[in-house]
């Protein structure tokens, strides 16, 4: 990890990879708890791997494929959500059809794109280190929408995720709320295929918020841990890559989840503890992890 730090005082393409991990952080932390405790994970990942059509379109027409790929995933996040709000019985089956008809017509606009189109390639698994330093500025675009949109509408946001039905007693458009927050879904999602690419996006998209929500229960700390958290595995996945010449994005989920199991497997044990202090101390002398 010493060479990488000394590498990265020199050559900018790695501070452009941290930047752009640290860019995609935010979006990771404040987007993946509401995915997290939406429990909509599998919708996420259906909206990611519909992606790839928006890209292999993009670059066949002659676009940068970011802008298909953001596209696309709008349209897939407000398909999916047209059809959980009014034809509720078919949305796993929607889901699995976006996710399969989404990679083959990407597949099929890449094939037919003259020459081989690496850096789509690199879009598909992930490769960090290819990000161009121009891509920052639509990145950092990307996090203030979902910033702003977040801020203005967190109290809206927290009634759909918990609670649909009293939000609709008080009157919240849970409708328009949650295709909301199915866009910044997919915008998060286009924000992290830098990173990881497409395929591994759903574990950074939820991991980090999954191993904040074993810690706090405040819907905001749980965001700001998991940012910092998308950041610190992002940036040491990197350099834990770099000198073995390992892929990134594979390093990075395997760091996260790595971390998530130890952290899983420590919450059980501290909720064994608390109960089992609090059988042996019926006064109540034990007080309660929160």
């Amino acid at each position: 990890m010493h060479a990488f730090f000394d590498a990265l005082a020199e050559h900018s393409f790695l501070q452009t990879a941290v930047v752009a991990a640290l860019l995609a952080s935010i979006g990771c932390g404040v987007i993946g708890s509401y995915v997290v405790v939406k429990r909509i994970a599998f919708i996420a990942g259906g909206i990611a791997h519909s992606v790839l059509g928006g890209m292999g379109a993009a670059v066949y027409f002659g676009f940068d494929p970011l802008h298909g790929a953001l596209i696309a995933a709008v349209i897939a996040a407000l398909l999916i959500g047209w059809v959980r709000l009014h034809w509720h019985t078919q949305e796993d089956t929607l889901i699995g059809a976006l996710w399969a008809i989404g990679m083959a017509v990407g597949v099929l606009f890449i094939a037919k794109s003259p020459g081989y189109q690496a850096d789509l390639m690199s879009f598909l698994f992930g490769n960090i280190l290819l990000v161009p330093p121009q891509s920052l500025w639509f990145m950092v675009a990307l996090d203030v929408v979902l910033l702003l949109f977040v801020g203005a509408f967190h109290r809206q946001f927290l009634a759909v995720v918990f609670d649909e039905e009293f939000a609709r007693l008080r009157g919240v458009p849970v409708g328009f709320f949650y295709l909301l927050l199915l866009v910044l879904v997919a915008v998060t999602v286009v924000l992290l295929i830098q990173v990881v690419g497409l395929i591994l996006v759903l574990a950074l998209l939820t991991l980090p918020a999954a191993v904040a929500g074993h810690y706090v229960h405040s819907l905001g700390r749980m965001m700001l841990i998991a940012t910092v958290l998308g950041g610190v595995l992002s940036v040491s996945g990197l350099a834990l890559s770099y000198q073995p010449d390992l892929p990134v994005g594979p390093t990075i989920i395997l760091l996260a989840g790595a971390v998530y199991v130890a952290s899983a497997l420590f919450s059980q044990w501290r909720d064994h503890r608390l109960r089992t202090r609090i059988v042996d101390d019926p006064a109540g002398e034990a007080k309660p992890h929160g």
